[in-house]
């Protein structure tokens, strides 16, 4: 089941800590934490990897939130969409430790926003996420030079390089539809 509860705190939180100044950039980390709670684990006593990428949902909100894009969101009558991801499992999370979950662009280019999250308990690096993320407007992708004007950060540029790049050029190789 999906933590609408929690994720509506997430957004009352958010809203607050921006409200009081702490706001982000779209060149910004955000950062947030929460416990992993007993219905986030599954039957072998660890945060299920379901429930990692549901909890990445409101790292992205968090996020989003904190450096306007949500009130252009609002605004504009814009929506977000995930249109891809890879992860990595690295290290448990169990029940009640606290997570440490950080969220930032790590490029874009005409159409996408590509964000790099990850959870970290006690200073460790559990598990990554790194999502190919778009605006929409009425079902559609909208462009990302749209997205950063509405921020007033036009000028910025941030194309994807290094496991980013490889990413998508493999990312582009997999077959669509699939074949079975």
């Amino acid at each position: 089941m999906y933590p609408f509860i929690r994720y509506t705190s997430t957004i009352i939180k958010s809203a607050i800590r921006a409200k009081k100044g702490n706001t982000l950039t779209f060149r910004d980390t955000g950062e947030i934490e929460f416990y992993c709670r007993l219905t986030d684990i599954d039957n072998f006593l660890e945060m299920n990897n379901g429930r990692v990428l549901t909890l990445y949902d409101m790292g992205r909100t968090d996020f989003a939130v904190r450096s306007g894009l949500g009130r252009q969101l609002l605004k504009q009558r814009w929506g977000m969409v995930v249109a891809g991801s890879t992860v990595q499992y690295r290290k448990r999370i169990r029940a009640f430790d606290k997570v440490t979950m950080k969220t930032h662009i790590a490029g874009f280019d005409e159409r996408w926003i590509y964000i790099e999250q990850s959870m970290w308990v006690k200073g460790k690096p559990c598990s990554s996420a790194l999502l190919r993320t778009g605006i929409t407007e009425s079902g559609k992708v909208i462009e990302t030079a749209r997205v950063l004007e509405a921020l007033d950060q036009a000028d910025w540029q941030l194309p994807p390089t290094g496991y980013v790049a490889e990413w998508i050029v493999s990312d582009a190789d997999r077959p669509w539809p699939p074949q079975s």
